[in-house]
């Protein structure tokens, strides 16, 4: 089964790609990498929530965030060479706006490692870095990025 056929049958579809937010591009590779950008949980254009996790967004919001985050950086990888072309996903940096206090970083960025399981199965574990931070740009409260293996 194809990557793509796999996000079909989990009724999962790739957003358009977001566009930077400043001098950068969503996606890049090299050789048979692709590094994305930090995606923000941004959907239709809007970013979803602001704020930090522990006070204004639940670590429940931040999980649903983080799996946003995640599907944009499909998407950048998508858009870079097609997703089809994903053999594993290598790396998953998770930075979470956090409130005073908050140490649940890892269970929030699970958003984006849970949806890269979902759909690329033994292929989606990953090495991962979860990363508590004071902020992030137009106070998002969490921002992902990924390392994706392609053939």
């Amino acid at each position: 089964m194809t990557n793509s056929q796999r996000l079909a049958e989990l009724g999962i579809e790739l957003p358009d790609v977001v566009a930077p937010l400043a001098a950068y591009v969503p996606a890049v590779r090299t050789g048979n990498l692709v590094y994305t950008a930090g995606q923000l949980p941004i959907q239709a254009g809007e970013l979803l929530a602001t704020g930090k996790v522990g006070a204004e967004i639940s670590p429940e919001q931040g999980n649903e965030l983080a799996r946003v985050c995640g599907l944009n950086a499909l998407a950048a990888v998508h858009a870079l060479v097609g997703i089809d072309s994903v053999v594993r996903i290598i790396k998953v940096t998770g930075f979470v706006a956090s409130a005073a206090g908050f140490s649940g970083q890892p269970g929030v960025v699970n958003g984006a490692s849970e949806l890269f399981g979902e759909i690329f199965g033994e292929a989606g574990a990953h090495a991962r870095s979860a990363v508590g931070v004071s902020e992030l740009p137009r106070n998002a409260p969490v921002e992902v990025e990924i390392i994706a293996e392609i053939a």
